[in-house]
């Protein structure tokens, strides 16, 4: 297993031939959630400046709903494929789309040489890629967005284990395999054998968009942002406000996001008293996302299971102390008590004392805040992600 260091930017040739590489992605913006799959958009504009010509392929499975195109969002071809539904057909799901993609990417290349692509997610994005690559000689890259690198938790049984071997396949049969994180790479490295060149490119923040405000009007608020789903912690996060709710009495909790756990989260506030203390916000645009961040005076996401985290980037870079957990992925970028704030997944005692401690202390949350929009500045813009998936485009297309 080989983990690539990236030459600094700055030491690249200013003068070089544009390489034009094919994205493949089932995560886009569209103008029904505009900030599903930011991270693979945002970067695009960039990474044209530096000499990558983009096509995106965002492809869907027939059986979900039609979505329409995002003004915002770079231009996409969107595509629907077959596919099985549910999990049971995700080892399959490649094959599929590769049958779709096949005669579009021959047409595609009459006119334009494809370079390279660039996969996001190994089922079925990548596996498409590792097929269309066979039969087209076109090198591919590919994306680990989360933990799940091998669909061992979105898919069980022996169907989860064919899934898992496809994911290998894929891996190992790339140029690259980019994670968001060290704790991804990681996974990837402890479950392949075989030598696989990885890359740690994390997410990057618009951080004009995501800006610090220090004449914003604070809300008393403590801020949450992610999809109401079990592993992101919004449970835990509930009962630990309950705890400091009479201490605190003047903040409320906010949470942005929809889910499957909606309503289940609902009964809890009920049940926990707390129905004038938490407000469900729902879906929000990225700009009421970030005016969310601005006025809040904590972040807090005390996720599982997560890769990396995009919403502790994007609050880091409006200023705000973030609390987050201890062995997740966002380790890469948040030093407990320096530039954030780390728990223990799962511990509600030890996020109560988090909650406790930050909002009693204006200086401590001053001082985090500060730092985490430096540190942001510093590695995780969008020009850093940009200036590094460039390097890893023309390594990997050579």
């Amino acid at each position: 297993m080989s983990a690539t260091l990236l030459t600094p930017i700055s030491e690249c040739p200013q003068s070089l031939r544009p390489v034009h590489v094919l994205t493949l992605t089932p995560f886009y913006p569209s103008f029904e959630d505009e900030t599903r799959g930011c991270f693979v958009a945002e970067p695009l504009e960039l990474t044209e400046r530096l000499g990558v010509r983009n096509t995106v392929f965002a492809v869907q499975p027939f059986y979900r709903s039609r979505v329409n195109v995002s003004a915002s969002a770079p231009p996409a071809h969107w595509m629907r494929w077959f596919s099985l539904p549910s999990g049971f057909g995700l080892p399959s799901s490649g094959v599929f789309l590769f049958a779709k993609l096949l005669k579009k990417i021959r047409e595609l290349r009459l006119s334009t040489p494809i370079d390279l692509i660039h996969a996001h997610g190994a089922l079925p994005c990548g596996h498409a890629a590792a097929l269309v690559s066979r039969e087209l000689g076109i090198p591919f890259v590919v994306t680990v967005h989360g933990l799940d690198a091998f669909s061992a938790n979105q898919v069980k049984g022996l169907v989860g284990m064919w899934a898992g071997r496809v994911s290998r396949h894929v891996y190992q049969l790339a140029r690259r395999v980019v994670c968001v994180s060290e704790k991804v790479r990681q996974q990837v490295a402890n479950s392949l054998s075989n030598f696989t060149s990885t890359t740690v490119i994390h997410n990057g923040v618009d951080e004009k968009l995501f800006y610090q405000d220090d004449k914003a009007e604070l809300s008393n608020t403590v801020l949450s942002v992610g999809n109401l789903i079990p592993t992101k912690g919004h449970a835990l996060l509930l009962r630990a406000f309950l705890e400091i709710a009479q201490q605190f009495p003047e903040f409320v909790l906010k949470i942005i996001g929809e889910g499957p756990e909606l309503s289940r989260l609902r009964k809890l506030v009920t049940n926990l008293n707390l129905v004038h203390k938490v407000d469900f916000i729902g879906h929000q645009s990225r700009q009421e996302v970030a005016q969310a961040m601005q006025q809040c005076t904590i972040f807090a996401l005390p996720s599982s299971y997560e890769g990396l985290g995009c919403a502790y980037l994007e609050a880091m870079s409006t200023g705000k102390p973030v609390i987050g957990c201890s062995g997740q992925g966002i380790e890469d970028v948040i030093s407990h008590g320096v530039n954030g704030w780390l728990v223990r997944p799962n511990d509600k005692s030890e996020l109560v004392a988090a909650l406790s401690s930050l909002l009693a202390n204006v200086q401590l949350r001053r001082r985090l805040g500060n730092a985490a929009r430096q540190t942001i500045l510093q590695n995780f813009t969008l020009e850093h992600q940009s200036d590094r998936l460039s390097r890893v485009y023309r390594e990997s297309a050579a």
